[in-house]
């Protein structure tokens, strides 16, 4: 007869590498979801609607920074860190928010190339190389299986995308 299973068995130890995970990949990784994700909505609706690569750009830095600021609070505030152990609220924020506003910039940025169609294209495979990066970072410090990860943030993603491509048609 098997010993019954006691609580500390299942406590990971605290660990400089735990601590980096639960203080800047956890909460960076979360942003980076987020600002990669939640703004290709506002982004490409503005794109699709104006036609306009310096307007979209616009949309896209405002709802970046927006995003950024706003996860970057939600964070920080969402949990002192002395019951869970995820450490400084404000260490926490500050990754999340600064990789939700990276996350969002990254399929901004290509906006500045004048010329419409180049610009979509541009964006859309950044936005590509962006779910992939996030695949590759759940797979590696999560523990996330590759596929897996990638076919979550994808479906996420082409959804979120195709949203923004339909109001940006009506």
């Amino acid at each position: 007869m098997s010993e019954p299973s006691r609580k500390e068995d299942h406590v990971v130890s605290d660990t400089p590498e735990r601590r980096f995970i639960l203080q800047i990949v956890q909460p960076g990784l979360a942003g980076l979801m987020d600002g990669s994700v939640s703004t290709l909505a506002p982004i490409f609706a503005a794109a699709i609607a104006t036609k306009d690569p310096w307007s979209t750009f616009l949309v896209g830095l405002a709802a970046s920074i927006g995003a950024g600021i706003s996860m970057a609070f939600a964070e920080s505030m969402s949990d002192d860190g002395k019951i869970s152990g995820r450490g400084s609220p404000k260490l926490r924020g500050l990754a999340c928010g600064l990789m939700t506003t990276v996350g969002g910039l990254g399929h901004t940025f290509p906006f500045l190339i004048p010329h419409f169609l180049t610009a979509m294209i541009v964006a859309t495979i950044v936005v590509g190389l962006e779910l992939v990066a996030i695949a590759f970072i759940r797979n590696r410090y999560m523990d996330t299986p590759f596929l897996s990860a990638s076919f979550q943030i994808i479906v996420g993603g082409v959804l979120v995308f195709l949203v923004g491509i339909g109001i940006g048609s009506l």
